[in-house]
């Protein structure tokens, strides 16, 4: 028969092994739990990566994908600080956007400020950037390149835009935004334009249906008509295309819980596309902690669109982790 003694001993070197384990785990980088997480780290190597190893700047890494981080680290996952240190050096001066050097596929300028822009307003909202200075000189760079009817365009705009390419809806919404986290006395009238145009356009794509909600300035029902359009698309394994009958990409299901996560009202309807929606990103997320790209058309090689693509869908993951259940 054991004695008291031993089993107590024994019991003892049980808690002290378990209470090591979790130290042990981190020693040796013990791979995150979470899809959030996963995601995280997979950025948190990436956006330093690009700069590092071209000597310019991205709109995928220190875009899209620095969005995400900026947006992690407000809600207390960890990245590391030299993952965005040159990033928000960067974004901070904004007068150097145009002189990024490289004429590759995002030599788009007007893209490129819009991109930049974006992940400025960012750090600034989220505590990384304090001075307001440089969204103030991004916002007055972005007001001249508004088109005539409102929006921004970009060289060959499309449709459904992509995770790296925007399309003009989703470049429009982006910089309106911008504008009006910048000064929304001194860009009322750009900002109006950019509301009109987003009215006028009809709810045709996931993209659409996504920034209807997503905007601010919003009727009662252009957003009822955009839930109902989502939900109409939303596919059976819980994504969404850039069209109610195309198959379901991470990109626009990523815009789609952005838009359903700004909605005031959740009905039941609502969360259960959340949930369904969040299932659909889970279950595509690679083991990097990547998804596969977004590419126009669907099936292309694209690194750049991977980066932005994770980005997007990690943006979405976190805006959601609370509310996919009643």
């Amino acid at each position: 028969m054991r004695s008291v003694g031993s089993s107590r001993c024994l019991e003892g070197c049980v808690l002290a092994i378990l209470a090591v384990v979790p130290l042990l785990g981190a020693v040796l980088g013990a791979a995150p739990t979470t899809p959030e997480a996963r995601a995280v780290r997979f950025l948190s190597r990436e956006v330093p990566a690009w700069p590092g190893e071209n000597h310019c700047f991205s709109c995928h890494n220190n875009g899209d994908a620095a969005r995400a981080l900026y947006e992690a680290r407000r809600l207390g996952l960890a990245v590391p600080p030299e993952s965005l240190a040159e990033t928000t050096a960067w974004l901070s001066r904004p007068s150097d956007w145009d002189h990024n050097g490289g004429d590759g596929p995002f030599s788009d300028k007007r893209l490129a400020r819009v991109a930049f822009a974006s992940a400025l307003a960012t750090a600034t909202r989220t505590g990384a950037i304090t001075d307001r200075r440089p969204m103030h000189e991004a916002a007055a760079r972005l007001a001249r390149d508004q088109a005539e009817d409102g929006s921004w365009q970009s060289d060959g705009d499309d449709a459904p835009g992509s995770p790296a390419a925007y399309g003009r809806a989703l470049a429009t919404y982006l910089a309106r935004e911008l504008l009006e986290a910048s000064n929304p006395s001194r860009f009322w009238d750009a900002i109006a334009r950019a509301d009109g145009w987003l009215a006028r356009r009809e709810i045709a794509a996931t993209a659409d249906a996504a920034i209807a909600l997503m905007s601010t300035r919003r009727s009662v029902d252009r957003r009822r008509s955009a839930i109902k359009w989502l939900a109409r698309a939303q596919s059976d394994d819980g994504g969404w295309g850039p069209y109610a009958a195309s198959p379901p990409e991470p990109f626009d299901t990523a815009l789609a819980l952005l838009g359903l996560a700004r909605c005031r009202d959740r009905s039941e309807e609502v969360r259960q596309m959340i949930a369904r929606g969040r299932g659909f990103l889970i279950a595509g997320q690679q083991e990097d902690g990547s998804w596969p790209e977004t590419t126009r058309p669907a099936g292309g090689s694209s690194y750049a669109q991977r980066i932005s693509t994770a980005g997007w869908a990690t943006l979405a993951l976190l805006a959601t982790s609370r509310i996919d259940r009643p």
